[in-house]
């Protein structure tokens, strides 16, 4: 066939964002036909998934996204096989849309965020098979949440600098003004990067496993099965305590006031502010850990 024009090149690059060579080959194969390089371009990254279908996605980055009038937020991450491809520009924007399209999702749960959700016209599973096709590497969408207020209260985010660990916190308030504060504020930002610090497993006792639960007790009754039979189970309460303190997020010692509980601290900043603030829940997610 003819020589593929250098700015027919261009303009499939342009509207893909494959390299050079990729859109010259695609332009080749589809004799010239734009549409029919674009698709070309699309089965190549799903050929690339399918070869790859077995890989580990253990790097990526972490996402988020609030909604404009601050009552939705949502926290996701984008997975890859490396931490090269993970810096790259094109995967680094892939990650801010798929935040985007988390945002736009019609449900905080239940829902396939590939294939239901579209932004801009173009399906999520569209544009992960572009980035494959860039990257050559498998990408899939990992942990996703989405959090949204039904009253009065707030939204806190935390994504570290890295982008490979982030927190999103949601905080129930008496009333707006409690939630609009500086204290209660200032405070909702340092849990987020308290919980990212610290890892805790649930928000309070009632939210851990009973099979974890029973587990740790039974790894601490064997510790002290030679102690006398009548200290035994108060040495063991001990312990336990001991593990809902460092795993329950309430009940964690503040990292900024290690004599104050995450919950003693929440209750102040917002008696400060006239009212009353609770935490109702919280994820984290990390990658590449």
């Amino acid at each position: 066939m003819a020589e593929i024009a250098s700015a027919i090149v261009m303009k499939l690059r342009k509207l893909t964002g494959q390299g050079m060579m990729d859109c010259k080959k695609a332009l080749e194969e589809a004799d010239g036909d734009m549409d029919k390089a674009v698709a070309v371009l699309r089965k190549k990254g799903l050929a690339t998934m399918s070869k790859r279908s077995d890989r580990e996605t253990s790097q990526g980055l972490v996402a988020t996204k609030t909604s404009p009038d601050g009552k939705t937020s949502v926290l996701v991450t984008l997975c890859c096989e490396t931490d090269f491809v993970a810096r790259t520009a094109d995967f680094v924007a892939a990650a801010g849309k798929l935040a985007d399209y988390a945002l736009a999702c019609p449900a905080d749960e239940g829902v396939d965020l590939l294939n239901q959700t579209a932004v801009g016209g173009k399906r999520l599973s569209e544009l992960i098979t572009e980035l494959v096709s860039k990257t050559g590497e498998k990408t899939q969408v990992g942990d996703y949440a989405r959090f949204k207020l039904e009253g009065p209260g707030l939204i806190s985010v935390y994504v570290h600098f890295n982008k490979k660990v982030g927190t999103m916190v949601q905080f129930e308030t008496s009333d707006l003004a409690v939630a609009g504060s500086p204290q209660v504020k200032t405070v909702a930002a340092d849990v987020a990067m308290h919980i990212t610090a610290t890892k805790p497993l649930a928000l309070d006792k009632d939210g851990i496993d009973s099979a974890v639960v029973a587990q740790e007790r039974a790894i601490y009754a064997d510790e002290v099965k030679n102690k006398p039979a009548a200290i035994l189970d108060k040495i063991v309460d001990g312990k336990m305590a001991k593990f809902f303190a460092d795993n329950c997020l309430l009940m964690q010692p503040f990292v900024k006031d290690d004599s104050k509980t995450v919950e003693q601290v929440v209750h102040e900043a917002a008696k400060q502010a006239g009212g009353t603030a609770r935490i109702v829940r919280f994820v984290r997610f990390e990658v590449g850990g």
